[in-house]
Formats: structure tokens, sequence, C-alpha cells
């Protein structure tokens, strides 16, 4: 038998892992940070503000530094060279005058070479067809070319540039017509050490200044960014513990105009949040507390219910009447229910908001109060008041006053309803609000003593007044003329910003 073949195990293949994919909705900037500020020149790409302020601080500086410094540099290097050129010209009109005075040019006029040695001067005549002619003994020559030879050939203005010499320097040479001698330009040049080395120096100096400028920037910028961004480490601090705690509280708005503007920003938002925390808090004890008189009448009645089931001891119609007793109690959860989630979205009506006429909404309100008070006579004066609005939550704002009236009222009474300019009244001939209740009227849950044993929830005034605010409206409650409760509404035509 022969030995299978061995397999070689598979090689892995290394795929390149695909760029990742922007997060949805997330926008890109056309101006990727190194734009700005390449990565190789070291900004950090996830420094601090603190941090950016400081570079940012120390980089404008620099840049500052950096461009004034090197204006200053040619400057002086430009008026350094144009006063050597003014003292080289000067003497170069002196001399041409002493060497064209001479018949004989081969010894350039006769000038001793250390004497021009002692001024630090180099001194040659450059004749029109390109001669040129040095003193006896000058061991220094330089170059001449164009501009030289056409200051011979023309006889006027003058010229000066720099040029290497034979010695390896660099020098300032000018050039000038030879006095009365055509066909002769003198040249006269003299080392650029000394002006180099001055600007040597200076270059030395402004990076001097320009390094401690630098310096003393950063630790400024330091101190500028600590002070500045002082309120936004204190906001940051304040939602760690926010965060931490639970505990809502402002902070200090101090520092520029933008960080404490932030800063009142954020106190507002946190007093909002705590009033909202409070209300939301009061609500659920107050719903707590109305709940647990009828969740207790409503198992004591269903534990009567399943005692009666084993054992039979209820008399002959206690059952249905428990019943009907369970079917009230069901009844009444269901409205405190509504009228809980009613409460819960208050303030969203204004994204709900449409054109209407609040006289249509009136009058269904109307005809649904007729349905619950059949022994009622209801006197309704209406005219058209055109508004934005919610048409669904006003309409159950006014059949929570017109349901208030009819459970107040005796039976056969007048309900009155008038609209006027936008101020709407609903009045009755019950028994009137006490003085005690008005001020606590619109309160959730709140019920005076001569309605404790009125069906209801105690959340239907409240929710009228949350309605009509909402709308940029008011209402109040007051005394009919004659006698009765009457409330008073008024919406106006647009809504209040």
């Amino acid at each position: 038998m022969t030995e299978p073949e061995s397999i070689a195990p598979p090689v892995p293949i290394e795929v390149p892992k695909a760029p990742p994919r922007p997060r949805p909705g997330a926008r890109r900037s056309p101006f990727p940070i190194e734009v700005f500020w390449p990565g190789w020149l070291g900004w950090p790409r996830r420094a601090t503000l603190q941090q950016r302020l400081i570079w940012l601080t120390a980089l404008a500086v620099a840049t500052a530094v950096a461009l004034t410094g090197i204006a200053l540099y040619f400057a002086t290097r430009h008026s350094l060279y144009e006063q050597l050129d003014n003292e080289l010209l000067q003497t170069a009109n002196l001399l041409s005058d002493q060497v064209a005075s001479e018949n004989d040019l081969s010894t350039v006029g006769g000038i001793n070479p250390d004497s021009l040695q002692a001024a630090n001067v180099v001194l040659a005549l450059v004749q029109a067809n390109l001669g040129v002619t040095t003193i006896p003994g000058e061991t220094i020559t330089y170059d001449t070319g164009a501009p030289e030879v056409t200051i011979a050939r023309t006889g006027r203005g003058h010229s000066a540039r720099s040029v290497v010499a034979s010695d390896g320097e660099l020098y300032r040479i000018v050039a000038v017509p030879l006095s009365g001698r055509d066909g002769y330009a003198l040249v006269l040049g003299r080392s650029l050490r000394p002006t180099l080395a001055t600007l040597r120096q200076m270059w030395g100096i402004l990076a001097v200044v320009a390094i401690t400028g630098v310096v003393a920037a950063a630790f400024s910028g330091m101190a500028v960014a600590r002070s500045s961004l002082l309120p936004i480490r204190r906001l940051t601090a304040a939602v760690t513990r926010i965060t931490e705690t639970d505990e809502l509280a402002p902070i200090t708005a101090e520092g520029p105009a933008e960080l404490a503007e932030l800063a009142s920003s954020f106190n507002s938002m946190v007093r909002t949040l705590a009033n909202s925390r409070e209300r939301q808090r009061r609500l659920i004890a107050d719903a707590g507390h109305e709940l647990r008189t009828p969740l207790t009448s409503l198992r004591t009645n269903i534990e009567l219910l399943i005692a009666d089931e084993r054992s039979g001891m209820l008399p002959e119609g206690a059952r249905s009447d428990i019943l009907r007793d369970v079917a009230a109690q069901v009844g009444e959860f269901s409205a405190l229910v509504q009228d809980l989630v009613q409460l819960s979205r208050e303030g969203s009506v204004d994204l709900l908001r449409e054109e209407m006429d609040l006289a249509d909404v009136i009058a269904n309100a109307v005809t649904r109060a007729r349905r619950r008070g059949p022994t009622m006579f209801f006197d309704v004066t209406l005219e058209p008041h055109v508004m934005m609005g919610n048409p669904a939550t006003l309409e159950r704002a006014f059949t929570n006053l017109l349901d208030n009236a009819v459970k107040f009222s005796p039976n056969g009474s007048v309900i009155r309803v008038a609209m006027t300019d936008g101020l709407v009244t609903v009045a009755d001939e019950g028994q009137g609000i006490a003085e005690e209740d008005l001020p606590h009227i619109f309160e959730r849950f709140y019920r005076s003593d001569r309605s404790r044993n009125a069906p209801g929830t105690g959340l239907g005034l409240s929710i009228v007044a949350h309605t009509i605010n909402a709308h940029g409206g008011w209402v109040k409650a007051g005394a009919a003329p004659g006698g009765g409760a009457e409330f008073t509404v008024y919406l106006p035509q647009e809504p209040q910003v």
C-alpha cells in the first residue's frame, strides 16, 4: 500500500481592512485638520481644547515673530547695502577725478595701494573693449561683467552689485564713468565681511528673541487657556456631579461673555429639569394618593365576590350591587388614566396647531355637554374667532368646563356660554365656588369640601388651565352675577412666542 500524500495546511491570506465607514448622519468636514496642521509636525489628534489653545497661541506668536524678524532682517540688509553703495560711489567719484587727471592710465593715477588697503577698497579700470587695469602690486581682483562694461561704453550712470573676489570673499563693487575719458569706467569694491558679520549677529539676536517670545507666549497661552476654560471645567464638573449624584445644582456663571452665557443656559436647563422632575414627583404622589382609596374599595368588592363564590354568604341582589359598584370604579379609573395621559402631554399642543374657528370647537363641546346633562338648558352665544390652535385639546378643555357646570348645577337650571372677541365665559346656577377655594381651583387633584362626594378625578380643571396656557391664553374662576360659578377664558388669535 502506498501512504497517502500529506496535505500542507492552507496559508492564511491577509485581507486588507476596509477603511471605517462614517456613521449615518455624520458630517465630514471639508477641511481636515491635516490641512491646517499636518500630523508630521506633532499636532496631537486628541489634544484637549486647552492644549490646542496653547499650540495656537505659540504658533501665532512664532509666525508673527518670524515674519517680523524676516522683514527686519531684509530691511536692515537693504539699509546696510545702500549705505555701503553710497560710500563707495562717493569715494569712486573722488578717485575718478584723480585718475583721469593723469595722462598714463596704466598706473591708475599713481594711487598708492597701501592707502586703498587702509580704506579697505580695491580699485580697477574697466575698458570698453573688456580690458581691465589694476593698481601695480594689487593682489585682489574680481571678475567684471556687462554692468561695468556698459558704464565704460556709455559714459553715463553707475552700477552696484556683489561679486566673489579672487580671495574667495564676497565683495560689493560699484562702477562710475572715468571723468573726461571715454571708454573707461572706474570700479571700486569693498569686502562684505563686516556687513555679513553684522547681519549674522542680528540674525542670532532675532532667533533668541523669537524663541524667547514663543516660550513666553506658550506660558501666557497656558495661563489664558486655564482662566478662560475655567467655566467649562465647572460645567463639566457639574454635569459629572449630576450624572453621579442625580443632584440638579446650578453652577456659578462667570468668565467671558460667551462662557458666562453658556453657564447661564446650563443653569436654566437645570432649573427647568428640576421643575419638571418636581412636577412629575407631585403628579405621581397625588395620583398615588387619589388611587389608594378607590383601589382599596375595588379590592374589597372583588374579595367579597370571590368569598361569595365559595360560601354564598351574600344576600340576594347584593352581588349585582357590588358588580355595579365595581363597574363604576373601573369607569373612574379609566377617566383618571385618560386625564393623567392628557396632563403628561402638556406643552405638546404647540406641535399640532392648525387654523381653526373657536366657535366650532365650543359648539362641539356644548353638544357633548347636552348629552351628559339632558335636564339642563344651554344659552349659547358665539361669534367667529379664527385662531391657531389644537381643536381636540381645546374641545376637551371646554368640555371639562361644561361638565363641571352640569355636575354642580341643579336639574332644570340654565348654563350660559358666551364668546366675544376671544373672551369666553361659562356660567352656571349651582352653589358656586367658596372664596378660600378660588386660589386652588386649578391645582391637580384639588377638591373642595363641597365636592368631596361628587364624581370626578380632580384633574378636569387642571387640564383646562394647562391647555389654555399652552395656547397663550389664560383662565380664571369667579362668581356668576346671578349666583353659581363663572369661568372666563381668553385665547389670542396668534400664538404667543
